[in-house]
């Protein structure tokens, strides 16, 4: 159970089950400080320890991070090359601390088009987290959801060419499964930092339904306390999947 405290009176009520994270800001928290942007990378990277390490107190089963974009090959070189370079950085320190905290890491993602150091440490995390059964934590590392969906697309079509799905049979359930995220939750709270109001290509498929939050904090300020704060202001919201509640039911009748 979550517990925390807001106006002294303590709320005790079950967390979501999946966190999805746009983890933005780190190059305006480096600017706002005269830093190069490589270091407000490396604050963000910090800060993510943080939130792991809180999400696996909270009882969180899945937090899923946007650490990086299919859009973000786009960047200077030097800042591509930096960012591939922080999963290693990252895990090399972190990795017995997930380990102990009983995390499973994961990635969503075109995993292949990473470099090979990026690819080594994240397969190591992987293999060494697979029987963990805690939170499990999945990095979105070259990820976009429009190549998503369209990779999805393509394997269904070869499926229905196989003769192994037939066109008739597909519905919400089918394209489920033919996504990256198989077999997970979808997020029922997706959280972006820094004050922009958008989702990048970020689950566009699996948060048709997610509560969506925008923090005007940078990632690297992005506190444990604030999280708790949002968690429990998607506790009060009402949740209807575009159905009414019993009350709004009765008033129709």
């Amino acid at each position: 159970m979550f517990k925390a405290t807001k106006d002294k009176s303590l709320i005790e009520r079950p967390v979501p089950e999946h966190i999805a994270m746009i983890m933005d800001g780190n190059g305006r928290y480096a600017k706002l400080r005269n830093l190069p942007r490589i270091k407000g990378h490396y604050e963000g990277m910090q800060n993510v320890k943080r939130i792991v390490r809180h999400a696996a107190d909270i009882n969180l089963k899945y937090l899923t991070l946007y650490a990086f974009s299919t859009e973000n090959w786009a960047r200077p070189k030097s800042e591509v090359n930096y960012l591939l370079k922080l999963p290693t950085d990252f895990l090399s320190t972190f990795l017995p601390e997930l380990i102990e905290k009983n995390v499973k890491v994961k990635t969503i993602g075109d995993f292949e088009a990473l470099p090979k150091h990026t690819r080594k440490a994240v397969s190591t995390a992987i293999d060494k987290t697979a029987e963990n059964t805690g939170l499990t934590l999945v990095f979105a590392l070259n990820y976009g959801g429009r190549d998503e969906l369209i990779g999805a697309v393509k394997d269904i079509a070869a499926d229905i060419s196989a003769g192994r799905l037939q066109a008739d049979n597909i519905d919400s359930k089918t394209i489920d499964d033919y996504l990256m995220t198989k077999n997970m939750p979808d997020p029922e709270m997706i959280i972006r930092t820094s004050g922009e109001y958008r989702l990048s290509n970020f689950l566009l498929w699996q948060a048709s339904y997610s509560e969506l939050f925008f923090s005007n904090t940078l990632w690297p300020e992005f506190s444990t306390d604030e999280l708790d704060d949002l968690i429990l202001q998607y506790q009060k919201r009402e949740r209807r999947f575009g159905g009414l509640n019993e009350e709004d039911a009765i008033d129709e009748d």
